[in-house]
Protein backbone atom coordinates (compact mmCIF):
# COMPACT_ATOMS: atom_id res chain seq x y z
CA UNK A 1 0.00 0.00 0.00
CA UNK A 2 1.04 3.67 -0.95
CA UNK A 3 1.91 5.56 2.60
CA UNK A 4 1.99 9.27 2.69
CA UNK A 5 3.08 11.15 5.77
CA UNK A 6 1.44 14.52 6.69
CA UNK A 7 3.47 16.70 7.79
CA UNK A 8 3.54 20.55 8.89
CA UNK A 9 3.38 23.44 11.13
CA UNK A 10 0.41 23.42 14.26
CA UNK A 11 -2.94 24.84 13.06
CA UNK A 12 -1.96 25.22 8.92
CA UNK A 13 -4.44 22.36 8.64
CA UNK A 14 -3.26 19.15 8.57
CA UNK A 15 -5.68 17.31 11.11
CA UNK A 16 -8.49 18.87 9.04
CA UNK A 17 -7.03 17.37 5.88
CA UNK A 18 -6.50 14.53 7.50
CA UNK A 19 -10.03 13.86 8.73
CA UNK A 20 -11.72 14.36 5.70
CA UNK A 21 -9.33 12.49 3.52
CA UNK A 22 -9.60 9.36 6.12
CA UNK A 23 -13.64 10.02 7.09
CA UNK A 24 -13.17 7.34 10.03
CA UNK A 25 -10.26 9.13 11.16
CA UNK A 26 -10.78 10.04 15.02
CA UNK A 27 -7.81 12.94 14.63
CA UNK A 28 -8.81 15.85 16.62
CA UNK A 29 -8.94 19.26 14.86
CA UNK A 30 -8.84 21.67 17.24
CA UNK A 31 -7.64 25.60 17.14
CA UNK A 32 -4.55 25.13 19.11
CA UNK A 33 -1.18 24.08 19.20
CA UNK A 34 -0.17 20.49 19.55
CA UNK A 35 -3.67 19.31 19.66
CA UNK A 36 -2.53 15.88 17.29
CA UNK A 37 -0.49 14.90 20.41
CA UNK A 38 -0.26 10.88 19.21
CA UNK A 39 0.95 9.96 15.02
CA UNK A 40 -2.89 9.16 13.31
CA UNK A 41 -2.96 6.60 10.81
CA UNK A 42 -5.79 5.67 7.93
CA UNK A 43 -6.34 4.71 4.72
CA UNK A 44 -8.44 5.54 1.82
CA UNK A 45 -9.57 4.02 -1.53
CA UNK A 46 -8.12 5.69 -4.46
CA UNK A 47 -10.49 7.45 -6.61
CA UNK A 48 -11.05 6.29 -9.76
CA UNK A 49 -13.86 6.07 -12.19
CA UNK A 50 -12.71 3.94 -14.75
CA UNK A 51 -13.33 0.79 -12.04
CA UNK A 52 -17.40 1.12 -12.21
CA UNK A 53 -16.97 1.21 -15.98
CA UNK A 54 -15.02 -1.64 -15.90
CA UNK A 55 -17.53 -3.59 -13.32
CA UNK A 56 -20.58 -2.07 -15.36
CA UNK A 57 -18.88 -4.23 -18.65
CA UNK A 58 -17.87 -7.33 -16.34
CA UNK A 59 -21.27 -7.59 -14.31
CA UNK A 60 -18.61 -7.40 -11.01
CA UNK A 61 -20.08 -8.75 -7.83
CA UNK A 62 -17.51 -6.45 -6.08
CA UNK A 63 -15.03 -3.15 -7.02
CA UNK A 64 -11.66 -3.41 -5.02
CA UNK A 65 -9.95 -0.11 -5.41
CA UNK A 66 -6.51 0.93 -4.33
CA UNK A 67 -5.47 2.52 -0.95
CA UNK A 68 -3.32 5.19 0.19
CA UNK A 69 -2.66 5.33 3.93
CA UNK A 70 -1.49 8.63 5.51
CA UNK A 71 0.00 9.02 8.33
CA UNK A 72 -1.06 12.52 10.54
CA UNK A 73 1.90 13.54 13.21
CA UNK A 74 1.62 16.19 15.30
CA UNK A 75 2.59 19.64 14.27
CA UNK A 76 6.49 20.62 14.07
CA UNK A 77 7.81 23.83 15.50
CA UNK A 78 11.03 25.59 15.03
CA UNK A 79 13.60 23.53 17.40
CA UNK A 80 11.77 20.22 17.01
CA UNK A 81 14.94 18.42 16.10
CA UNK A 82 16.32 19.49 19.53
CA UNK A 83 12.78 18.50 21.47
CA UNK A 84 10.82 21.55 21.06
CA UNK A 85 7.08 21.14 21.01
CA UNK A 86 5.62 16.94 20.80
CA UNK A 87 6.76 16.76 16.48
CA UNK A 88 10.08 15.60 17.28
CA UNK A 89 9.14 12.54 19.08
CA UNK A 90 6.51 11.22 15.94
CA UNK A 91 9.19 11.90 13.52
CA UNK A 92 10.23 8.10 13.11
CA UNK A 93 6.41 7.34 11.95
CA UNK A 94 6.59 8.86 8.95
CA UNK A 95 10.00 7.30 8.47
CA UNK A 96 8.44 4.62 6.38
CA UNK A 97 6.36 6.47 4.46
CA UNK A 98 6.93 6.38 0.31
CA UNK A 99 6.53 10.35 0.11
CA UNK A 100 5.92 13.03 2.16
CA UNK A 101 2.66 15.80 2.35
CA UNK A 102 4.21 19.40 3.38
CA UNK A 103 0.72 21.04 4.52
CA UNK A 104 1.52 24.84 4.26
CA UNK A 105 -0.87 27.54 5.82
CA UNK A 106 -1.94 29.91 2.79
CA UNK A 107 -5.16 31.38 4.02
CA UNK A 108 -5.70 34.36 6.48
CA UNK A 109 -7.90 33.98 9.45
CA UNK A 110 -7.41 35.83 12.74
CA UNK A 111 -9.83 33.23 14.18
CA UNK A 112 -6.92 30.42 13.50
CA UNK A 113 -3.74 31.22 15.87
CA UNK A 114 -0.08 31.05 13.97
CA UNK A 115 2.32 29.91 16.07
CA UNK A 116 4.48 32.38 14.16
CA UNK A 117 2.24 35.40 14.54
CA UNK A 118 1.69 36.09 10.73
CA UNK A 119 1.09 34.05 7.65
CA UNK A 120 4.23 33.47 6.10
CA UNK A 121 4.21 29.83 4.09
CA UNK A 122 7.79 30.24 2.23
CA UNK A 123 9.17 30.75 6.27
CA UNK A 124 6.68 28.10 7.39
CA UNK A 125 7.77 25.93 4.65
CA UNK A 126 11.47 26.74 5.34
CA UNK A 127 11.61 25.60 9.17
CA UNK A 128 9.99 22.25 8.43
CA UNK A 129 12.29 21.67 5.76
CA UNK A 130 15.26 22.88 8.29
CA UNK A 131 13.71 20.28 11.15
CA UNK A 132 13.60 17.80 8.97
CA UNK A 133 17.20 18.22 7.67
CA UNK A 134 18.48 18.51 11.34
CA UNK A 135 16.82 15.06 12.49
CA UNK A 136 18.10 13.49 9.31
CA UNK A 137 21.45 15.00 10.29
CA UNK A 138 21.09 13.30 13.42
CA UNK A 139 20.69 9.83 12.02
CA UNK A 140 23.69 9.74 9.87
CA UNK A 141 26.05 11.08 12.46
CA UNK A 142 24.61 7.85 14.96
CA UNK A 143 24.95 6.24 12.05
CA UNK A 144 28.90 6.98 10.83
CA UNK A 145 29.42 6.34 14.32
CA UNK A 146 28.57 2.85 14.50
CA UNK A 147 30.32 2.66 11.25
CA UNK A 148 33.85 3.72 12.48
CA UNK A 149 35.26 0.26 13.85
CA UNK A 150 33.73 -1.16 10.81
CA UNK A 151 35.53 0.84 8.44
CA UNK A 152 39.06 0.02 9.21
CA UNK A 153 38.86 -3.31 8.37
CA UNK A 154 35.79 -3.26 6.00
CA UNK A 155 35.22 -1.89 2.37
CA UNK A 156 31.18 -1.94 2.30
CA UNK A 157 31.40 0.41 5.52
CA UNK A 158 34.06 2.53 3.82
CA UNK A 159 31.71 2.71 0.96
CA UNK A 160 28.84 2.90 3.12
CA UNK A 161 30.55 6.09 5.22
CA UNK A 162 31.71 7.53 1.89
CA UNK A 163 28.15 8.48 0.97
CA UNK A 164 26.61 9.26 4.37
CA UNK A 165 29.99 12.11 4.39
CA UNK A 166 28.05 13.35 1.35
CA UNK A 167 25.04 13.33 2.58
CA UNK A 168 26.02 15.19 5.86
CA UNK A 169 27.40 17.84 3.51
CA UNK A 170 24.14 18.48 2.55
CA UNK A 171 21.92 18.88 5.71
CA UNK A 172 24.45 20.29 7.86
CA UNK A 173 24.14 23.26 4.68
CA UNK A 174 20.18 22.96 5.60
CA UNK A 175 19.36 21.29 2.29
CA UNK A 176 17.87 17.96 1.55
CA UNK A 177 19.26 14.79 0.94
CA UNK A 178 17.01 14.14 -2.23
CA UNK A 179 19.56 17.02 -4.02
CA UNK A 180 22.48 14.69 -3.60
CA UNK A 181 23.38 12.78 -6.58
CA UNK A 182 23.37 8.86 -5.81
CA UNK A 183 23.07 5.63 -7.50
CA UNK A 184 20.89 3.39 -7.21
CA UNK A 185 23.33 0.87 -5.28
CA UNK A 186 23.71 3.99 -2.46
CA UNK A 187 20.17 4.98 -2.59
CA UNK A 188 19.38 1.17 -1.12
CA UNK A 189 22.45 1.71 1.25
CA UNK A 190 20.86 4.30 2.72
CA UNK A 191 16.89 2.95 2.95
CA UNK A 192 17.61 1.04 6.57
CA UNK A 193 18.27 5.05 7.94
CA UNK A 194 14.39 6.31 6.21
CA UNK A 195 15.76 9.85 5.53
CA UNK A 196 13.15 12.41 5.43
CA UNK A 197 14.67 14.90 2.95
CA UNK A 198 15.61 12.11 0.26
CA UNK A 199 12.02 11.45 0.15
CA UNK A 200 10.00 13.10 -3.03
CA UNK A 201 7.86 15.73 -1.14
CA UNK A 202 4.30 17.53 -2.39
CA UNK A 203 3.50 20.86 -1.01
CA UNK A 204 -0.11 20.94 -0.39
CA UNK A 205 -1.19 24.68 -0.32
CA UNK A 206 -4.31 24.83 2.20
CA UNK A 207 -6.06 28.21 1.05
CA UNK A 208 -9.76 29.26 1.41
CA UNK A 209 -12.63 28.29 0.02
CA UNK A 210 -12.43 31.33 -2.42
CA UNK A 211 -9.02 30.77 -3.43
CA UNK A 212 -9.06 27.22 -4.20
CA UNK A 213 -9.99 27.57 -7.96
CA UNK A 214 -7.13 30.27 -8.75
CA UNK A 215 -5.03 30.47 -5.76
CA UNK A 216 -3.43 33.66 -4.24
CA UNK A 217 0.00 35.30 -3.38
CA UNK A 218 0.80 32.84 -0.47
CA UNK A 219 0.00 29.88 -2.90
CA UNK A 220 2.12 31.11 -5.58
CA UNK A 221 4.85 31.60 -3.21
CA UNK A 222 4.71 27.75 -2.60
CA UNK A 223 4.24 26.97 -5.65
CA UNK A 224 7.52 29.14 -7.05
CA UNK A 225 9.41 27.42 -4.26
CA UNK A 226 7.89 24.03 -4.92
CA UNK A 227 9.19 24.51 -8.66
CA UNK A 228 12.96 25.17 -7.32
CA UNK A 229 13.22 22.55 -5.74
CA UNK A 230 11.28 19.85 -8.12
CA UNK A 231 9.06 18.47 -5.74
CA UNK A 232 4.89 18.94 -6.88
CA UNK A 233 2.41 21.08 -5.30
CA UNK A 234 -1.03 20.98 -5.56
CA UNK A 235 -3.91 23.59 -4.23
CA UNK A 236 -5.94 22.08 -1.40
CA UNK A 237 -8.87 23.85 1.01
CA UNK A 238 -8.61 21.23 4.42
CA UNK A 239 -12.34 23.35 4.97
CA UNK A 240 -13.45 22.23 1.54
CA UNK A 241 -12.41 18.76 2.16
CA UNK A 242 -14.26 18.62 5.13
CA UNK A 243 -17.48 19.58 4.15
CA UNK A 244 -17.22 17.34 0.80
CA UNK A 245 -17.04 14.26 3.49
CA UNK A 246 -21.04 15.55 4.29
CA UNK A 247 -22.20 15.29 0.71
CA UNK A 248 -23.58 12.80 -1.54
CA UNK A 249 -21.42 12.06 -4.77
CA UNK A 250 -24.39 14.25 -7.15
CA UNK A 251 -23.81 17.21 -4.43
CA UNK A 252 -20.35 16.87 -4.56
CA UNK A 253 -19.66 17.38 -7.79
CA UNK A 254 -22.14 20.39 -8.12
CA UNK A 255 -20.37 21.80 -5.04
CA UNK A 256 -17.30 21.74 -6.43
CA UNK A 257 -18.07 23.10 -9.79
CA UNK A 258 -19.48 26.41 -7.82
CA UNK A 259 -16.51 26.46 -6.38
CA UNK A 260 -14.90 26.20 -9.89
CA UNK A 261 -12.95 23.24 -9.74
CA UNK A 262 -13.34 19.86 -10.88
CA UNK A 263 -11.78 17.56 -8.55
CA UNK A 264 -11.46 17.44 -4.63
CA UNK A 265 -7.97 17.33 -2.96
CA UNK A 266 -8.17 14.05 -2.45
CA UNK A 267 -8.05 13.02 -6.10
CA UNK A 268 -5.25 16.17 -6.89
CA UNK A 269 -3.34 14.89 -3.69
CA UNK A 270 -3.13 11.38 -5.11
CA UNK A 271 -2.62 12.15 -8.69
CA UNK A 272 0.31 14.34 -8.09
CA UNK A 273 1.79 11.63 -5.89
CA UNK A 274 1.14 8.77 -8.03
CA UNK A 275 3.06 11.45 -10.59
CA UNK A 276 5.85 11.84 -8.18
CA UNK A 277 6.83 8.17 -7.60
CA UNK A 278 6.33 7.47 -11.25
CA UNK A 279 3.55 4.87 -10.77
CA UNK A 280 0.78 3.02 -12.98
CA UNK A 281 -2.43 1.67 -12.53
CA UNK A 282 -3.36 -1.85 -13.90
CA UNK A 283 -7.09 -3.99 -13.92
CA UNK A 284 -7.78 -7.27 -13.22
CA UNK A 285 -11.73 -7.81 -14.23
CA UNK A 286 -14.30 -10.52 -13.62
CA UNK A 287 -17.86 -11.62 -12.76
CA UNK A 288 -16.28 -11.84 -8.79
CA UNK A 289 -14.15 -8.46 -9.17
CA UNK A 290 -13.06 -5.44 -10.76
CA UNK A 291 -9.77 -4.41 -9.02
CA UNK A 292 -7.71 -1.99 -9.44
CA UNK A 293 -3.60 -2.88 -9.10
CA UNK A 294 -0.32 0.02 -8.35
CA UNK A 295 2.69 -0.97 -9.85
CA UNK A 296 5.93 1.21 -10.83
CA UNK A 297 6.39 2.82 -14.36
CA UNK A 298 8.20 0.58 -16.29
CA UNK A 299 7.52 -2.93 -14.57
CA UNK A 300 6.90 -5.54 -17.33
CA UNK A 301 4.46 -8.59 -17.53
CA UNK A 302 5.21 -10.84 -15.03
CA UNK A 303 6.67 -7.63 -12.06
CA UNK A 304 2.84 -6.75 -12.51
CA UNK A 305 1.30 -10.45 -12.28
CA UNK A 306 4.01 -10.48 -8.58
CA UNK A 307 2.52 -7.56 -7.47
CA UNK A 308 -0.90 -9.76 -6.92
CA UNK A 309 1.15 -12.83 -5.95
CA UNK A 310 4.48 -13.88 -5.78
CA UNK A 311 3.56 -17.32 -7.27
CA UNK A 312 2.38 -15.42 -10.45
CA UNK A 313 5.62 -13.72 -11.36
CA UNK A 314 7.39 -16.84 -10.76
CA UNK A 315 5.08 -19.07 -12.86
CA UNK A 316 4.46 -16.86 -15.79
CA UNK A 317 3.68 -17.38 -18.91
CA UNK A 318 1.73 -14.61 -20.69
CA UNK A 319 -0.78 -11.99 -20.29
CA UNK A 320 -4.00 -11.64 -21.83
CA UNK A 321 -4.02 -7.70 -22.33
CA UNK A 322 -6.63 -5.40 -23.44
CA UNK A 323 -6.62 -1.29 -23.28
CA UNK A 324 -9.15 -0.01 -21.12
CA UNK A 325 -10.32 2.66 -23.44
CA UNK A 326 -10.62 -0.17 -25.89
CA UNK A 327 -12.58 -2.87 -23.87
CA UNK A 328 -15.07 -0.26 -22.81
CA UNK A 329 -15.68 0.67 -26.49
CA UNK A 330 -16.18 -3.22 -27.05
CA UNK A 331 -18.05 -3.41 -24.46
CA UNK A 332 -16.75 -7.31 -23.77
CA UNK A 333 -14.13 -9.11 -23.52
CA UNK A 334 -15.11 -11.30 -26.24
CA UNK A 335 -16.24 -8.50 -28.44
CA UNK A 336 -12.64 -7.23 -27.76
CA UNK A 337 -11.27 -10.28 -29.02
CA UNK A 338 -13.16 -10.32 -32.14
CA UNK A 339 -12.15 -7.03 -32.87
CA UNK A 340 -8.43 -8.02 -32.78
CA UNK A 341 -7.67 -5.88 -29.27
CA UNK A 342 -7.28 -8.85 -26.75
CA UNK A 343 -3.31 -8.89 -27.20
CA UNK A 344 -1.28 -12.07 -25.80
CA UNK A 345 1.56 -10.21 -24.12
CA UNK A 346 5.48 -12.14 -23.08
CA UNK A 347 7.86 -11.93 -19.98
CA UNK A 348 9.03 -8.98 -22.11
CA UNK A 349 5.83 -6.32 -22.49
CA UNK A 350 5.93 -3.23 -20.16
CA UNK A 351 2.72 -2.51 -18.44
CA UNK A 352 0.68 0.79 -19.61
CA UNK A 353 -1.20 2.62 -17.67
CA UNK A 354 -5.31 1.22 -17.53
CA UNK A 355 -3.65 -2.47 -18.60
CA UNK A 356 -6.76 -4.68 -18.19
CA UNK A 357 -5.02 -7.96 -17.52
CA UNK A 358 -5.15 -11.40 -17.00
CA UNK A 359 -2.27 -13.77 -16.29
CA UNK A 360 -1.96 -17.51 -17.56
CA UNK A 361 0.81 -19.03 -15.03
CA UNK A 362 2.43 -22.32 -13.70
CA UNK A 363 1.39 -23.22 -10.15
Amino acid sequence: MLKAGIVGLPNVGKSTLFNALVANAQAQAANFPFCTIEPNVGSVAVPDGRLNMLSDVSSSREIVPTRVEFVDIAGLVKGASQGEGLGNKFLANIREVDAIVHVVRCFEDDDVIHVAGQVDPAQDAEIINLELALADLAQVEKRRERLKKQARTSKDAQAEDEVLGRIAVALEAGAPARGVALSDDERETLRPLGLLTLKPIIYATNVSEDDLAAGNGHSEAVAALAQREGAEVVRISAQVEAELVELGEAERADYLDGLGVSEGGLQSLIRATYQLLGLRTYFTTGEKETRAWTITAGMTAPQAAGVIHTDFERGFIRAQTVAYEQLIEAGSLSEARNRGWLRSEGKDYVVAEGDVMEFLFNV
